[in-house]
């Protein structure tokens, strides 16, 4: 994996060099660089590369790469059918090998091993239809300077630019005056003092709702994130089309045969996905939480390749207590680490790992209100120095087979759904009531679900199930809001977004597959992935989601619903499916998440900064939110009359990230 930016348009050549050198974290290994002036300043492109050297460590592998004479390695001449193809890539295609054997089987020669020549091949036989035929992770930008009527829907000049179906691999992009530009990070734009630091209202709303923006939005008015499966073609510094080449498969009928039979299966795919994800000519380790996940992962490779060894990375807090009302993860590592007979490294998260935080939304370019990232990071940052440049992670699971106690509160709905709209609104603002500190003491975790439950009890069902990814309601948020911000807001609709996206699959009509779908598209994409990604290249790691494999996914789309949830056990036929290769105490253990004591730390170790960046000196400057209603949050919160520890951190996150990437001239790095 590795960092790319680009522009298409009437750009000055030498901001390509100010936008690779903001993501150098993310490639070590080396930086291309080069700028195509196919004729008039309104087509001139720009192509940057960073390189994390992971397949073919030689310099073969360089970028951008155009195609290559397969015996001597130098650049297609003028003449060459192929010449006149420029590619900037990020990721990894795993089924390149597939795909090359079919492409030689044709006529194709190759110079190197690489899967970015293997695209570039492709690409030049199947144009944009190309991307239909991958299986992998990627973001990439491809100029296309041949001569017209070669491919579909390209002309000469023209830059296609996509992104992998599930999202894995982040892309930015700004259309601006000048033209468009484009990169792996948001600090590649904003370091070509091209992009305006305007604020978009909207997308401030929606973190203070999610904890995260929904594609494509993000904090800044003027830079998008490009949605997972989608790709643009960019002509003379604009963008000309915008489609998308990859959707998740539901609305499907679903798979014949019995659990035993689907369980068997999904084994099978598990395993065939964690083999194509350990092809590297680096060290291949993992997380290992002690999840049910990670521990499949683990599982597989040892399956697949049982003279190796992998060494995992789990995170234990001091004393090994319960987080927030979770039950401790690392005892249940330490087991699947011995079951497996694998290395296992542990990283002791101490009190003060908080002070972590501005330098992990430096590196998340958005400003996320989780801690969790920051053991992503520090995992990250101990695998690099232990030389172990790829790890797979179990992100995907819960998202595709159904782990979250929403999945299982989604179900429940069938017992109370049909009530009247009179007494399911009674439901609604008696559990409002109650999360607002109705009930008196609100730290037991069960009080938290369960009034965060029903408190929507009253919308209609696609906005109800919307509703079960807002960590705050509409009237709370608006508390907080100056006049101002409320009049900015006014009219944006909390759940459109979500919205929008299940109008995609009119065809799917099971409830519990249509919130599986908002999950990928949304809460995984736009929150866990993000931060999968960046923690990792920010310590020039790769790591690799063996759980979201396309043929897995297309597989999994298919499972029927009661094979995911099963009452209360949720990814029943994934748990199922494991029981051959994990301890059983193992795969049944309590649900729990990769997290911080985040409310501990808000009254403690944040306060310092929470007082700063929540003070009234501070609200006042930003003008967004009410100083005298968050000081009052504060003090429920503190009181534990209401629980608002995510909803003040992430007022916290935003004003630490606008000081970071709006005030400061450049993306400020904090200190470590």
């Amino acid at each position: 994996m590795c960092g790319i930016a680009g522009f298409a348009g009437s750009f000055d050549p030498a901001v390509l060099g100010t936008m690779i050198s903001c993501v150098a974290h993310r490639g070590p290994d080396g930086e291309g660089r080069r700028v195509l002036e196919p004729g008039g300043e309104r087509r001139r492109v720009g192509l940057a590369h960073r390189r994390l050297s992971i397949i073919d460590l030689s310099q073969d592998g360089a970028q951008p790469m155009g195609v290559r004479c397969p015996c001597c390695g130098s650049d297609a001449r003028e003449g060459d059918p192929h010449a006149g193809l420029w590619l900037t890539y990020n990721g990894e295609i795993y089924n390149f090998a597939e795909l090359r054997r079919e492409l030689e089987g044709r006529g194709h020669r190759f110079s190197s091993r690489t899967d970015s020549e293997v695209l570039l091949h492709l690409y030049a036989e199947q144009g944009p239809a190309m991307l239909g035929r991958l299986n992998g992770i990627f973001a990439l930008a491809l100029y296309d300077g041949r001569p017209a009527g070669q491919r579909e829907g390209m002309l000469p000049g023209d830059v296609l630019v996509a992104r992998d179906g599930m999202g894995v691999k982040p892309l930015y992009y700004a259309a601006l005056p000048e033209g468009v530009l484009f990169g792996s990070e948001i600090k590649s734009l904003l370091a070509t003092g091209r992009v305006p630091r305007d604020l978009d209202p909207e997308a401030i709303h929606y973190h203070l709702a999610y904890l995260w923006a929904p594609s494509p939005h993000t904090v800044l008015a003027g830079v998008r994130k490009l949605r997972p499966g989608y790709a643009l073609v960019l002509r003379e510094g604009a963008i000309a089309r915008e489609w998308c080449h990859y959707d998740l498969p539901y609305g499907r009928a679903p798979l014949a045969g019995s659990r035993e039979e689907v369980a068997a299966e999904l084994a099978r795919q598990v395993e065939a996905a964690v083999d194509r994800q350990m092809v590297a000519d680096v060290p291949v380790g993992a997380f290992l939480s002690g999840g049910l996940d990670s521990s499949a992962v683990v599982a597989m490779m040892r399956r697949v390749r049982p003279d190796y060894r992998p060494r995992c990375y789990s995170i234990g807090f001091r004393g090994d207590e319960d987080v927030e009302g979770n039950p401790a993860d690392l005892p249940y590592a330490r087991r699947v680490a011995a079951h497996l007979d694998v290395d296992l490294c542990v990283l002791e998260i101490e009190p003060d790992a908080i002070r972590h935080l501005e330098r992990m939304l430096y590196h998340l370019d958005e400003p996320q209100a989780d801690p969790a990232p920051i053991n992503a990071l520090l995992i990250s940052e101990q695998a690099r120095a232990d030389g172990t440049r790829v790890l797979l992670s179990g992100a995907g699971g819960d998202d595709l087979l159904s782990g979250y106690r929403r999945h299982y509160a989604l179900g429940l709905e069938r017992t109370w759904s049909w009530l009247p709209g009179l007494l399911r609104g009674g439901l609604a603002a008696g559990a409002r009531w109650a999360g607002q500190g109705g009930l008196g003491m609100m730290d037991r975790p069960a009080l938290r679900r369960g009034a965060k439950a029903f408190a929507y009890a009253d919308l209609d069902a696609d906005r109800r199930m919307a509703s079960y990814w807002w960590w705050t309601g509409e009237a709370v948020r608006r508390t907080l809001y100056t006049p101002a911000f409320a009049e900015a807001t006014r009219g944006v609709d909390t759940a459109g977004p979500l919205l929008q996206s299940l109008a995609r699959i009119p065809g799917e009509t099971d409830p519990l597959n249509r919130m599986l779908y908002l999950e990928a598209k949304h809460f995984l994409a736009d929150h866990n992935l993000n931060y999968t990604d960046k923690t990792g290249m920010a310590a020039g790691v790769e790591t690799r989601v063996p759980l979201l494999d396309r043929e897995l996914v297309d597989f999994a789309t298919r499972i029927p619903s009661a094979y995911k949830q099963r009452g209360r056990v949720g990814k029943a036929i994934f748990k199922q499916s494991m029981e051959p290769f994990l301890p059983h105490d193992v795969i049944y253990r309590p649900k729990t998440g990769f997290g911080a004591p985040l409310r501990g730390w808000l009254h403690g170790e944040l306060r310092e900064l929470r007082e700063d960046t929540l003070g009234a000196a501070s609200l006042s400057r930003r003008g967004w939110f009410e100083p005298r209603a968050v000081a009052r949050l504060v003090e429920q919160d503190r009181r534990g009359e209401v629980d608002a520890a995510y909803t003040l951190f992430a007022m916290m996150c935003i004003e630490l990230w606008c000081r970071m990437f709006v005030d400061a001239p450049l993306p400020a790095r904090a200190a470590a």
